[in-house]
């Protein structure tokens, strides 16, 4: 259940080539939360979430896998303690003359 989240192939191979220690993430099971989940943010840069994966690759036993499900669990029970987009944030595209929307 924790560890780093699994990543698409066509993204294994590019961030690979960008950043050789992404190889040594890929040597332990992935999970649904961990460091990169908790600690980053849906902006997070790839060499930052690995940076994260890795930390907690080099420091997992069962009490730091606890905690995280724990802090995870706060995430998903108290409203809040996530953080999204602001109306601010999200600006509506501008469609040039003569091209169509996509939906």
């Amino acid at each position: 259940m924790v560890g780093p989240r699994p990543e698409r192939v066509e993204n294994v191979e590019l961030y690979t080539k960008e950043l050789p220690q992404f190889a040594y993430r890929m040597q332990v099971k992935s999970g649904l939360t961990g460091y990169a989940q908790l600690y980053g943010k849906y902006n997070t840069s790839a060499y930052d979430k690995l940076r994260l994966d890795l930390i907690y690759i080099e420091n997992r036993n069962l009490f730091l896998d606890l905690k995280l499900i724990i802090l995870t669990l706060k995430i998903l029970f108290i409203p809040g303690s996530t953080q999204g987009f602001s109306e601010e944030a999200v600006r509506p595209m501008k469609v040039e003359p003569g091209k169509r929307r996509v939906s």
